[in-house]
């Protein structure tokens, strides 16, 4: 949470909740470990009775006993029903699975060459997969300003 935590305090319209119920469809209500979501897209939103709706661009999962179902069942729901991207964080194993329906197409996010995930709906949203697993929050956040600076930098060269 501290992860997404900053990127959301550096991230003017971006929304982060943790253990929410979220509204998919009439059929799926489910509790992620986290949510993050644009606020301007319209694509999730709290209704009337304080309940995430709709479907946030990513949805975060940490997976333990539950990693058949989150990786089975979840997976499908959430493509489903319109998420972008699911990262699931597979803690057995210590295995980070990052999925991307964004543009329709089954996309697995993989590490670039210096181990680091890239979100690719989310704009300077990375994380050390290592430094995670290792409970390295000071590490993980310096990854994360690392995308944040990128970030920085393409925003004002345009």
């Amino acid at each position: 949470m501290a992860w997404l935590g900053a990127y959301w305090a550096a991230t003017q319209g971006v929304i982060v909740n943790d253990n929410t119920t979220l509204y998919l469809d009439r059929e799926n209500v489910l509790q992620p470990d986290a949510c993050l979501w644009i606020e301007s897209s319209g694509r999730a939103w709290i209704d009337k009775d304080d309940y995430l709706a709709g479907a946030p661009e990513l949805v975060v999962e940490i997976a333990a006993s539950s990693a058949a179902h989150d990786l089975h069942d979840k997976l499908r729901v959430y493509r489903r029903n319109g998420v972008q991207e699911y990262l699931v964080l597979v803690a057995y194993e210590q295995e980070v699975r990052w999925f991307n329906w964004q543009t329709g197409e089954d996309i697995e996010i993989k590490p670039d060459d210096d181990g680091t995930l890239r979100s690719l709906r989310f704009p300077g949203l990375w994380l050390d997969p290592i430094r995670f697993w290792q409970s390295d929050v000071a590490g993980l956040l310096a990854t994360l300003r690392q995308g944040l600076a990128v970030r920085e930098q393409a925003t004002s060269k345009k």
